[in-house]
């Protein structure tokens, strides 16, 4: 396991590599160029002027070197093993070593990367942390119930349900939840927007009672404020995974060790929840992998309705505006991600199957 483990993880960097150039590609041959991207804001301006603008872009971010050598610039800048550029004296280069990776400065905020993905990364992760396990932990439990009672009205209802829930878009969801439930003039249970209320930073971390009055503190205040993208985020989800976990389920309970297990005595709930949900784990794990990465830029809907600045907003704003170093960027995060996700699924498979072996 363990060497197998490793041979991923050293492909991931060509893996990368491939992601990473790809898009560079694509937004350098776009028509225009960079230069042309960064100058969609400056109307006005003579022929003389706008050429003299674009020489100073393209000098100033390097854009007047051949695309090979740009990319490759980019690369060993993001690259913790590398050279690094001292800019003065010759030769300009350190020897080859290790290094503080660099992702550049935004060319349309102007503002590192790293400190863009900081403040945008944490908000998507607390959204994921929260809905995916609430979605699993739903979904395992109806699906187990719909296979258990299969044709019965517990199955038939479950389904019904999950079905009209699969089909509700999550935009319209998130306006209707926002309109009625944030409404002052309808019920004003959660809060319209943003992670917290502007009092709360002066709130103590925990709820606690001052002078009779109670506070609710920061951390309450955070968990209301994400009640109803928590539930926009989570309700698709377990909808289609109930029906998968109901599937695998159903494929495996009727097999000969489970009738053995049966006919020795076993109880039907250690049956259910030992025997047949653990070789039933497969479909999920595989489903997990390929969730995880799209999460992170699928939020944006959530994101945009209730006023988080997560990574799907980051992802969107970066790719309308054409922002290079930022969307490489967040293109290498993604990928780290989603790379990072099929590993753990792979370890997974061997943990809930014994009979998978990747030596």
């Amino acid at each position: 396991m363990l060497s197998y483990i490793l041979r991923r993880l050293l492909l991931v960097v060509p893996t990368l590599v491939g992601m990473t150039a790809l898009v560079f590609f694509v937004m350098a041959l776009s028509p225009g160029g960079t230069a042309a991207d960064l100058m969609r804001g400056e109307q006005g301006m003579r022929p003389e002027e706008r050429k003299a603008r674009a020489e100073y872009l393209e000098k100033r971010y390097g854009l007047n070197k051949p695309l090979p050598v740009q990319y490759l610039r980019w690369l060993n800048k993001v690259s913790p093993f590398g050279v690094k550029e001292t800019g003065v004296g010759f030769p300009s280069f350190l020897p080859l070593g290790f290094k503080v990776p660099d992702l550049g400065e935004s060319f349309t905020q102007h503002r590192p990367v790293i400190d863009l993905i900081g403040e945008r990364l944490p908000v998507t992760i607390l959204l994921n942390l929260a809905s995916l396990p609430l979605a699993y932990a739903i979904a395992i439990y109806t699906g187990i119930k719909a296979a258990r009672h299969r044709g019965k009205a517990v199955d038939i209802t479950s389904g019904t349900i999950l079905l009209g829930l699969w089909s509700f878009p999550v935009i319209l969801a998130g306006v209707l939840l926002q309109g009625y439930l944030t409404n002052v003039q309808y019920l004003k249970w959660f809060p319209t927007s943003g992670l917290h209320e502007l009092e709360a930073y002066g709130m103590p971390f925990l709820p606690s009672r001052q002078d009779a009055v109670f506070i609710r503190g920061w951390l309450l205040d955070t968990l209301w404020h994400l009640v109803l993208p928590i539930f926009c985020l989570t309700y698709p989800s377990v909808a289609f995974l109930s029906k998968i976990s109901r599937g695998a389920i159903l494929d495996t309970i009727n097999a000969d060790y489970v009738r053995t297990a049966r006919a020795k005595g076993v109880p039907e709930n250690v049956v259910l929840y030992v025997h047949v949900f653990r070789n039933s784990l497969l479909p999920l794990i595989t489903v997990l992998a390929h969730l995880l990465p799209g999460l992170l830029a699928g939020a944006v809907v959530v994101e945009t309705i209730f006023g988080l600045p997560g990574m799907g907003k980051l992802i969107v704003e970066s790719v309308y505006n054409r922002d290079r170093e930022l969307v490489l960027s967040t293109t290498t995060v993604a990928g780290v991600l989603g790379l990072l996700s099929y590993l753990i699924a792979d370890i997974g498979y061997a943990i809930a199957d014994p009979r998978v072996s990747y030596e």
